[in-house]
């Protein structure tokens, strides 16, 4: 059965019911762009108390109704109202050219949910954290380097994209970034023309090529992706494509750069066994004057499995439990 708000994770809320969390579908807009938010509010909300708020940023290619929103929907039935958006260019958000993927865009789109959620006269202004997945925790870690409103930061299975797409994964092409470099700025020059060329894959494959295209990838972070992405939680607004153009704007990237700016308690999760977990070491390492920080490893789980497995859900959301109460 479709879900009413298009949710496509287990547990989903499918219809609002008096002094269960409900959900508002927001828009609000950054920078002159129309953004499309879920506004999750806890079991019997009053809107004359005010309540402690987190954001939740999506992984890269994701969309606000998948990982995002189950985390989001956790989140409340802890007594938080949270927020999942998309970024802008992305999902229902709007922004042309399509899948565009600026850094400095995914960074604002961070402080503009935290615009949002402080101009809403239920939410209590000093209790604002932020929640980051995959590319979304990078850029939230981004963010909160400079946007101190967020008094307490949590991050899961953390993608550095602007690492990855200049040294390639595992920093397996570290040799290769000069080339990326000159196909970037020949794909500007196209996209000043008129043509808006993409890196990653067809959101138009059939589950077929799906399944046959994650059958031909080893095990790990890109097989794994492409079958949630692909096939268990494929979403329409959700795909993994990004403009070529963005390239040399991500790839100037590297969130590792200034983590000794991060002052604010800090809780970094991954699988143990996640092949993206040296992102999350390399950054821990270096946010020498976080307040309260933790690295929590998840036992047993990938980075994807951090997504969907119940009893890895579990375990982060009794971790962001007890960081967010202590923190907020």
């Amino acid at each position: 059965m479709e879900n009413k708000f298009g949710l496509v994770y287990d547990g989903a809320i499918s219809e609002n019911i008096d002094g269960e969390v409900n959900i508002k579908q927001v828009s609000y807009e950054v920078s002159g762009i129309k953004v499309a938010g879920n506004l999750y509010l806890p079991a019997d909300f009053d809107e004359n108390k005010t309540y402690p708020t987190i954001s939740v940023a999506h992984p890269n290619g994701g969309c606000k109704e998948q990982v995002a929103g189950l985390y989001a929907q956790k989140l409340a039935e802890l007594g938080y109202i949270a927020l999942a958006s998309d970024a802008r260019y992305q999902g229902g958000s709007e922004g042309e050219p399509r899948n565009r993927d600026y850094p400095e865009n995914r960074i604002e789109d961070v402080s503009g949910m935290i615009d949002y959620l402080i101009g809403l006269p239920y939410v209590d202004k000093d209790k604002t954290g932020s929640l980051g997945i995959c590319g979304g925790a990078g850029y939230t870690l981004a963010a909160a380097q400079q946007d101190k409103r967020m008094k307490a930061v949590a991050v899961l299975s953390m993608f550095n994209t602007g690492r990855v797409r200049r040294n390639g994964f595992l920093d397996s092409d570290i040799g290769g970034v000069h080339e990326r470099l000159e196909k970037g700025a020949e794909a500007r020059n196209k996209l000043l023309e008129g043509e808006v060329i993409y890196e990653g894959d067809n959101p138009e494959m059939s589950e077929e090529e799906t399944r046959e295209m994650m059958e031909s990838l080893p095990e790990g972070l890109y097989r794994d992706g492409v079958e949630y992405y692909g096939i268990t939680h494929k979403h329409p607004n959700s795909n993994s494509r990004f403009t070529t153009e963005s390239l040399p704007k991500v790839m100037a990237f590297d969130v590792d750069e200034r983590m000794d700016l991060i002052t604010q308690p800090l809780l970094m999760m991954a699988g143990n066994i996640a092949d993206t977990k040296y992102m999350t070491d390399s950054a821990f390492e270096k946010a020498v004057n976080a307040e309260d920080k933790e690295l929590f490893l998840i036992e047993g789980a990938s980075h994807i499995q951090t997504y969907w497995v119940d009893e890895y859900i579990e375990k982060v959301t009794g971790k962001l439990e007890e960081f967010f109460k202590r923190n907020l």
